[in-house]
């Protein structure tokens, strides 16, 4: 399973590096004056922002059922 955690964490962070080309990218065009290839730049973008977060949240999930259990409540 810690495995799987590593691969959705490496995941995420490279859909996190493709939404910032992307967004660089974006600015760029916009600068230029060329909005509608800025705006496919900031489409595209946002479409990285929610794998990463897909794979965030599945890294998520992994750590709270390896580690979830473990830890006692708070005044208990």
């Amino acid at each position: 399973m810690a495995k799987q955690a590593i691969e959705h964490h490496k995941k995420a962070a490279e859909h996190h590096d493709h939404a910032a080309h992307h967004h660089r990218e974006a600015a760029r065009h916009h600068e230029e004056g060329n909005h509608e290839t800025a705006a496919h730049h900031a489409h595209v973008a946002h479409g990285h922002l929610h794998h990463a977060t897909h794979h965030a949240a599945e890294a998520a999930k992994i750590h709270a059922e390896q580690h979830g259990g473990k830890t006692k409540a708070a005044g208990r």
